[in-house]
């Protein structure tokens, strides 16, 4: 305890004598007992964008930083590279940045072996070290195993009970489990949209892992041959595409999937001040047809912007307030001005 008073001490007096100066703290969820001190001197001198902490987990799961620093933190979740932020927007990059997904460590590593061997040490160090050291303890195995069958239900309707019975866990535990990995960045949780409640709605989650390298990783796909013939293939290419948009919107709208019991099924709704303003399918295909699924529903939610995104087909007007493009054509033509 005396050890713990004194480092506290000095880490006191060095921040003290650097008040004019940006601090940056790395992996702040690995000393939760900082928030305290920090939330000292910041009271002591308000002073914005003085102290940067960094970490691999959500605020809302690290120890001690909600009750600390409540009304002194802006949240800012930084993500892997976006397409938009790779200089050569070609088709090559664009399957290139998909397969390795956008750790730098793995985007521009051209050896396979290489990339393969971090990924590896990736889940590793996630499993056995950063998940219990978020207080979440359980069988690095385990955990491994649940990624695994995760990346095998990437995108498809999140049904707990199954994964309960496949890894003997309880339905609570699975739900936790999944709500750590969320937490942690590792995935993205996809509420369905269900205000229209004269349907019968599917409102199972879903959920899709955020970076494409570590879901192909995780399948066992290396190279994008590996990727065509795929069972994968097209849940694969919905979740890419949803992360590259989700990550562009930030806060201005919220994200939705929509579906109902009949059949009627939108990828992507963005919703706004509890409105849909745009709805959105994903298609892997170059000339895709539009399902009657789709025309359903955005007649149900009344979307007047519609769009449905390939990988490099042509940019055109299929129907009535409905849009055929690229998705590099949507995040640079269209997405700043929805």
């Amino acid at each position: 305890m005396r050890f713990q008073k004194w480092a506290f001490a000095g880490r006191r007096i060095k921040f003290k004598h650097s008040k004019d100066k940006c601090i940056v703290l790395d992996e702040v969820q690995r000393k939760p007992e900082l928030f305290a001190l920090l939330r000292s001197l910041v009271d002591q001198d308000r002073v914005a964008g003085r102290f940067v902490l960094l970490g691999s987990a959500s605020p809302t799961i690290i120890k001690g930083i909600s009750e600390s620093l409540a009304g002194r933190i802006v949240n800012k979740e930084l993500h892997g590279f976006n397409l938009l932020e790779i200089s050569d927007k070609n088709d090559e990059n664009l399957i290139k940045h998909w397969v390795r997904g956008g750790y730098p460590n793995s985007y521009l590593n051209d050896n396979v072996k290489i990339r393969t061997l971090w990924h590896q040490n990736f889940i590793r160090t996630y499993t056995e070290r950063d998940l219990p050291a978020l207080g979440l303890q359980a069988d690095p195995t385990t955990m491994r195993n649940f990624l695994i069958m995760l990346a095998h239900l990437n995108g498809e309707p999140c049904k707990y009970d199954v994964l309960a019975e496949s890894l003997t866990l309880s339905v609570p535990t699975v739900k936790k489990y999944i709500n750590y990995f969320s937490e942690s960045f590792i995935v993205s949780i996809l509420p369905p949209w269900f205000m229209n409640i004269k349907k019968r709605l599917v409102r199972t989650h879903r959920v899709f892992f955020k970076d494409s390298g570590l879901l192909h990783a995780l399948l066992n796909i290396d190279e994008f041959e590996d990727l065509q013939g795929h069972p994968k293939l097209g849940k694969a290419w919905e979740g890419y595409v949803i992360e590259q948009i989700c990550q562009l919107v930030d806060e201005r709208y919220q994200a939705y999937f929509y579906r109902t019991h009949q059949g009627a099924e939108i990828d992507l709704v963005l919703v706004k001040g509890g409105r849909p303003k745009v709805s959105i399918e994903v298609k892997y295909g170059s000339n895709p047809s539009i399902p009657k699924g789709f025309y359903i529903a955005t007649e149900d939610l009344g979307t007047k912007s519609n769009f449905v995104i390939t990988m490099n087909g042509e940019d055109y007007e299929a129907a009535e307030n409905i849009r055929t493009c690229s998705l590099y054509k949507f995040l640079t033509t269209y997405l700043p001005d929805l």
